[in-house]
C-alpha cells in the first residue's frame, strides 16, 4: 500500500507556500516557525474533540470564552460583552446578519445597508437570509459615503455596514457617522473588521493613525475579527463580537422538535472540530501582548516598504494610501495589470488581481504579513523585474469575437453547452485526455476574458467552471 503521507506531501507540492512571506493572499505567515509548531500541535492534540457540546468538552469552552475576553480588550468593549468563535470571517458575517434579520421578526422585508466596498460575504448571507443588500456608493476615497448611507436608512433596516479596513482597497470607513446613524434609527450596526481587528488596535499603540472603529465608537453593535488572519492562527477561527448578550441572543438556534437530543448552537455549525480552537488559544497565549504589537510593527514596516516600491516604479501607483495590512496597486497603460500578475507569480510572488468594478479598472490586491518584511528587497527586485517583462509583452487584448460570445450569452442560462463553447472560442482552457479540465500556466488571458464580462457573467462562468472542476475522475 502506497504510503499516504507521502501522497499528501507530492500533492501539497502543487500549493501555493503557506511559508516565507511570499504569498501575498489567502495566508497569513508570522515568519515564526515556532508559532507554527504550536499551532500544529495545539490542532493535533483536539482534531477529535467536538465543541458541539461544551458540558462535554470543557477545555474548549474555556478556550472559546478566553479567546473572546482577549479580543474584548483589544477592541474596547464594554462589561457584559459576548463573542462566539466561529469558522472565518464569512460565518461570523452571516450570523450578524441572521442575527440582526431574526432581532426584527416585525419586519417583513428586512434589508442591509452597505457600501459598495463591503465584503461579497454580506451578498452571500443577504442571498441565505434573504435580507435585501442595499449598495451605497463610496467616496473618491473608496471610504463609504456616511451621509449616503444615512440616507438608505429606512423603517425595513435590520443592519448598518462598516468595514475596517475594506478588502479591495484597504482603507477603514467613516464608523463614527455611520454608527450614529444606525443608532438614531434604532438599527443595528455591524464593523467588518475581519482583516484589522488583530492589527489596527496594535498599529494604534505603535503610534500609527487610525480612526475610530471600535466598541469605543457608539452605536456599534457588532464585530467580526478573523484570529486566522493577523492573530496568525491556523486556519478556520475568527470571532464575532456583539456589545451585550441580548444582541448575540437571536444568533442561537435550538430545536426539540425531534426524538434525538435537543440540538444547540451558537453558530451555523453543530459539530465543531476542537482543533482550530485549541490552535488558536496556544497561538494567542504564546504570542501574547507584547509579541503581536512587534509583529504588527513588522507587517506595517513591510507595508511600508512595499508601497515605497511600488511608488518608485514608473507606471505603478497606490490606488490609495492603506491604513492597515492591505495595498491594492494599479498600473497606466504602458502596463497591463493581468500580465504584472502573471510575472511576480512567475518569480516567486503570489500577488491577486482584481477586475474592473464600476468606473474603477482592474488592480492587484496584497495581503501584507509579518513573514514578508525580511522578503522585502526580493520583493523589488520581483516587481522590476517583472515591470519590464509585462511592458516588453504589451497589454492582453481579448478576441473581438470571444467579446460578442460572451455578450450574446444570458447568464442566468449558462449550460455546460453555452460554456464549452466559450472555451473552444477562447482557446485559453482546454480538456486533458482524461476529460479533466486544463488551466494555462499563466491566468493575464484568463482574467482580461472576464475582465470584460459583466459581473453577472462573471459570476455564472465561475460557477460553470467550478462545477466542472469539483468532478471526481471515475
Amino acid at each position: 500500500m502506497p504510503d499516504p503521507l507521502e501522497r499528501l506531501a507530492a500533492l501539497q507540492a502543487g500549493d501555493l507556500p503557506v511559508h516565507g512571506g511570499r504569498t501575498l493572499a489567502y495566508v497569513y505567515d508570522s515568519g515564526d516557525p515556532e508559532i507554527d509548531r504550536v499551532a500544529r500541535e495545539a490542532v493535533a492534540a483536539y482534531a477529535a474533540s467536538n465543541a458541539l457540546d461544551p458540558t462535554a468538552f470543557p477545555s474548549l469552552l474555556q478556550m472559546e470564552n478566553e479567546l473572546v475576553g482577549f479580543a474584548c480588550g483589544l477592541l474596547d468593549a464594554p462589561d457584559g460583552a459576548v463573542g462566539t468563535v466561529t469558522s472565518g470571517g464569512t460565518e461570523s458575517i452571516l450570523l450578524a446578519v441572521q442575527g440582526a434579520r431574526d432581532s426584527r421578526p416585525d419586519v417583513r422585508h428586512p434589508r442591509m445597508v452597505l457600501p459598495a466596498t463591503a465584503h461579497a460575504a454580506f451578498h452571500k448571507a443577504a442571498h441565505y437570509f434573504g435580507v435585501e443588500a442595499v449598495l451605497v456608493p463610496v467616496g473618491p476615497d473608496f471610504r463609504a459615503d456616511a451621509a449616503a448611507m444615512a440616507d438608505a436608512i429606512d423603517d425595513d433596516t435590520v443592519l448598518v455596514v462598516a468595514s475596517a479596513p475594506s478588502y479591495a482597497h484597504g482603507v477603514v470607513d467613516p464608523v463614527t457617522e455611520i454608527a450614529a446613524a444606525a443608532a438614531a434609527r434604532g438599527v443595528r450596526c455591524h464593523v467588518d473588521a475581519c482583516i484589522g481587528g488583530w492589527v489596527l488596535p496594535y498599529a494604534a499603540r505603535i503610534g500609527r493613525a487610525v480612526p475610530p472603529w471600535t466598541f469605543a465608537v457608539e452605536g456599534v453593535t457588532s464585530i467580526s475579527v478573523d484570529t486566522h488572519k493577523y492573530a496568525y492562527a491556523p486556519k478556520g477561527t475568527s470571532l464575532l463580537l456583539h456589545r451585550d448578550a441580548g444582541l448575540r441572543r437571536p444568533q442561537f438556534f435550538a430545536s426539540a422538535a425531534w426524538p434525538g437530543y435537543t440540538m444547540l448552537n451558537a453558530t451555523t455549525q453543530s459539530t465543531r472540530s476542537g482543533g482550530p480552537i485549541a490552535g488558536t488559544w496556544a497561538v494567542v497565549e504564546h504570542i501574547g501582548d507584547e509579541g503581536y504589537l512587534e509583529l504588527t510593527d513588522q507587517a506595517l514596516a513591510a507595508v511600508d516598504a512595499i508601497v515605497a516600491c511600488i511608488e518608485w516604479e514608473p507606471g505603478l501607483r497606490v490606488v490609495v494610501p492603506p491604513d492597515s495590512t492591505l495595498v491594492t496597486l494599479a498600473t497606466d497603460e504602458t502596463l497591463d495589470p493581468f500580465t504584472l500578475t502573471d510575472e511576480l507569480v512567475a518569480r516567486g510572488w503570489y500577488v491577486q488581481p482584481q477586475l474592473s468594478f464600476g468606473d474603477q479598472g482592474p488592480s492587484i490586491h496584497l495581503s501584507v504579513s509579518a513573514g514578508t518584511l525580511p522578503h522585502v528587497q526580493e520583493f523589488a527586485s520581483a516587481l522590476s523585474e517583472s515591470v519590464a517583462a509585462a511592458r516588453e509583452a504589451g497589454p492582453v487584448a481579448v478576441d473581438a469575437g470571444v467579446v460578442a460570445f460572451i455578450e450574446a450569452l444570458d447568464p442566468a442560462a449558462l449550460g455546460d453547452d453555452d460554456f464549452d463553447g466559450l472555451l473552444a472560442a477562447s482557446g485559453l482552457v482546454g480538456a486533458s485526455a482524461d476529460g479533466e479540465l486544463e488551466l494555462p500556466t499563466r491566468m493575464a488571458e484568463v482574467n482580461a476574458m472576464l475582465d470584460v464580462a459583466s459581473p453577472a457573467m462573471r459570476e455564472a462562468l465561475l460557477v460553470a467552471f467550478l462545477d466542472r472542476l469539483q468532478r471526481p475522475s471515475l
